[in-house]
């Protein structure tokens, strides 16, 4: 048995997924492995740690076991979204990508992986009409500024949706950036915790946030806008 299989059964053990969920995952790394086109440096056997098991690392989180309707921002490789469907079947999970070439790398792994409860959405967030106010679950994985990333997520958020953002250690200004931002839009942050360490940990922190008002009128903003004027300053 490979390093890569075991790591993935120790996985599985840990996060209750069956056989045919293992054999998901281990399909759509052995996609990463062999598409030249693969969005992601990281293959092989750490790409388990590196993606998956950071992934399924939001499984600790009751708000993202629960949930039902998630977007996952910036899919690029596929991770945290795929991962998360196949943990989650009951979920539906949309994958939100505005690159082409990742858009069509998406629609690959869920063939390949034969994630049924998965679709692909080719377009940025800020123009995703469809997805305002639909969602429970909001994830994004090293997208943007948190503050940035909290501007995305809380038009697509229902009422006491959750968003939780992978970010690695912040400094003082992107998060109190972050706070502000957040404050203005109708989220609150909630926690922060560290995503369960891994060889080759880039010491991600899972940044959870509720929305527990309504997103003021006038956003999402136009398309590159909140990158190039973040609510919350920074």
């Amino acid at each position: 048995m490979s390093a890569a299989q075991t790591r993935l059964d120790e996985l599985a053990e840990r996060w209750d997924l069956d056989g045919a969920q293992t054999a998901a995952l281990a399909r759509a790394l052995e996609l990463l492995l062999s598409d030249p086109l693969a969005p992601s440096a990281v293959r092989g056997a750490d790409a388990v740690d590196v993606h998956i098991a950071d992934s399924l690392s939001a499984l600790a989180l009751e708000p993202v076991r629960a949930a039902r309707e998630i977007a996952d921002l910036g899919s690029g490789a596929g991770f945290p979204g795929i991962a998360l469907a196949v943990a989650l079947p009951r979920a539906r999970v949309a994958l939100v990508e505005s690159a082409a070439r990742k858009s069509e790398f998406l629609t690959r792994m869920c063939a390949v992986a034969g994630v049924q409860n998965a679709r692909v959405v080719h377009a940025r967030a800020e123009q995703w009409p469809d997805g305002l106010g639909a969602h429970d679950l909001v994830t994004a994985r090293a997208l943007a500024p948190l503050g940035v990333v909290c501007e995305y997520a809380a038009p697509l958020l229902a009422p006491q949706g959750t968003l939780v953002a992978w970010k690695g250690a912040l400094g003082a200004a992107e998060s109190a950036a972050a706070l502000r931002a957040a404050a203005q839009l109708g989220l609150r942050a909630e926690q922060v915790v560290r995503a369960a360490p891994y060889a080759g940990s880039v010491s991600h922190h899972l940044h959870v946030y509720r929305k527990v008002a309504p997103t003021p009128p006038g956003y999402p903003r136009r398309a590159g806008v909140a990158r190039k004027r973040p609510i919350g300053g920074g």
